[in-house]
């Protein structure tokens, strides 16, 4: 099966470890690009190309400011990652239930020894 091009969706957006250095750097403000790409080392056509893909898959939005393009962090788009990751939290929260239970029973029965 053909692996989907990297603009159709986060899932597919995300997987570049840069990318999501920029979404978490866009998490504490608007900045331009100029400033993404130095802040993460990388070159300002590098920093350009991953805000292009993160703003076609609805991840990061840009807005005008003067003569500056600002990209802000749009989180929105990543709720079908937050929907997918979810049913894995439930899993390991009810791991995690299970074996704080069993270690509870360990104690009580090693305190009734």
């Amino acid at each position: 099966m053909a692996r989907a091009a990297t603009t159709s969706d986060a899932f597919n957006a995300i997987a570049e470890p840069q990318r999501r250095d920029i979404l978490v750097l866009l998490r504490t403000g608007e900045r331009p690009v100029t400033d993404v790409a130095q802040v993460l080392g990388m070159s300002q056509s590098q920093a350009s190309k991953h805000l292009r893909v993160l703003r076609e898959v609805g991840l990061v939005r840009v807005r005008g400011a003067g003569k500056q393009r600002l990209y802000g962090l749009d989180a929105r788009g990543l709720r079908p990652v937050h929907e997918w990751t979810g049913g894995f939290e439930r899993f390991w929260n009810e791991r995690f239930d299970r074996l704080d239970a069993y270690v509870q029973d360990l104690e009580q029965a090693r305190q009734e020894e």
